[in-house]
């Protein structure tokens, strides 16, 4: 039970609004020292853990890389793109990037694109910029449900595309699962049946997008682009 201590760390870290990577580091301390382990003991398993799993690290090598781009005018190039772009909305911009989404995470390739290396440096200012061009002005409102658009879309298509790709982590939970019921099927069995599940999330989402155009439409006003 002292090894439950630290849970209560970590509750009690983020309520009092502490740097969440000192509260993870004591919480792992508590738990060590709970659970009767010395402080040598304590350091080589966080020293393991690292090694094990240092390849993770790589992927924040981009957020830097990000950054840069972003303090560089990437945004302002996205939405120079499509502001050069007769006829581009908001709607045919996402259904585009939806459909590159599913493909692409049917593929494996889950990490090509995503919220943080996609949608806010790219994504999302292209979206604004399409639906600048349909509205002529965005009201606040307007401009943050045209970005949660934009995550959504990831969202959406990542979640429905990735089911396909027969390596994914989904596949082989469900797989093992089926297993421990007797039922036996193959990775590719269960990654075909998601192939029906993606097309109807890609119908559904694009008609909500299609829908976003046509509210979008109604809002334009008398400075959008003709």
């Amino acid at each position: 039970m002292l090894a439950l201590l630290g849970i209560a760390v970590i509750v009690v870290g983020f309520v009092l609004r502490f740097n969440p990577l000192l509260v993870v580091v004591v919480s792992a301390l508590v738990t060590g020292l709970g659970a009767g382990l010395d402080l040598v003991a304590i350091i080589e398993a966080f020293g393991k853990a690292f090694n094990e799993s240092r390849y993770i690290s790589i992927v924040w090598l981009v957020l830097p890389v990000i950054g840069l781009l972003e303090r560089h005018g990437l945004q302002a190039r996205a939405r120079q793109v499509i502001a050069n772009l007769r006829g581009a909305t908001v709607g045919r911009l996402l259904i585009g990037y939806l459909l590159m989404r599913q493909i692409t995470s049917a593929l494996g390739l889950t990490s090509v694109a995503g919220h943080a290396q996609t949608v806010r440096p790219l994504v999302a200012p292209m979206a604004e910029a399409a639906a600048e061009q349909q509205t002529g002005t965005l009201d606040p409102d307007t401009r943050e449900t045209v970005k949660a658009y934009s995550a959504a879309t990831d969202n959406v298509g990542l979640f429905f595309g990735e089911d396909i790709f027969i390596a994914i982590g989904s596949i082989l939970l469900m797989k093992g699962v089926l297993e421990q019921y007797g039922i036996l099927l193959e990775p590719l069995q269960l990654s075909v049946w998601a192939i029906p599940t993606a097309i109807a999330a890609f119908i559904i989402h694009g008609a909500r997008l299609w829908w976003l155009d046509r509210k979008l439409a109604q809002l334009r006003g008398p400075s959008a682009a003709p």
